[in-house]
């Protein structure tokens, strides 16, 4: 009729582990982002640590997309986006005549932007240079030059840019402006 359980034949489980010991790379920067939520956390600093805690939320969100955020360069990206956001909010603040609202987000601005001057990138002459120096070898060649060839022959594989620390829309900037002049 009924089987005891004591007596029925157990499977040999196996120990699966679910979780992956390898974690995704993170930026250096995000190792003082979160040492900066802890000492925000002590020091009961709300605008800060609200700023933090939106930053690592997002990147933390970002690890289950399809471009996970890695280097200092897609989190200086992040940064200024989130930065841009906050001085439009603030604009339309203003505009509204809500200056709580508008400081709070001016203080955001002035906090985003203090991480983001902690990201070395090139300067803006080095780029120049290079991108200069790149749309002179597509000449010689041959090849009518227009931005999309020459970004793509800056952050190919060996290309003048790969690994470099040059953030992509001011490259692509000023390869536009460079193209329109020659």
């Amino acid at each position: 009729m009924f089987r005891s359980l004591r007596l029925a034949p157990r499977l040999p489980l196996r120990s699966v582990r679910w979780n992956s010991t390898a974690s995704p790379a993170s930026p250096p920067l995000m190792g003082k982002i979160r040492t900066d939520l802890k000492v925000a956390m002590r020091a009961k600093d709300k605008d800060r640590l609200n700023v933090l805690r939106a930053l690592i939320s997002e990147t933390n969100n970002s690890v289950r997309t399809a471009s996970p955020i890695q280097t200092d360069l897609q989190l200086l990206s992040l940064i200024r986006k989130r930065a841009a956001n906050a001085k439009e909010a603030s604009k339309q603040f203003a505009e509204a005549e809500r200056p709580d609202l508008q400081e709070n987000e001016d203080k955001q601005v002035a906090i985003l932007e203090e991480y983001a001057g902690q990201v070395e990138t090139m300067s803006l002459d080095d780029v120049k240079q290079i991108v200069s120096q790149e749309i002179a070898k597509l000449q010689e060649g041959g090849n009518k030059t227009n931005v999309g060839l020459v970004l793509k022959a800056l952050f190919a594989p060996g290309g003048a840019l790969d690994g470099k620390p040059a953030e992509r829309s001011e490259v692509a900037r000023i390869a536009k402006e460079l193209v329109a002049a020659a």
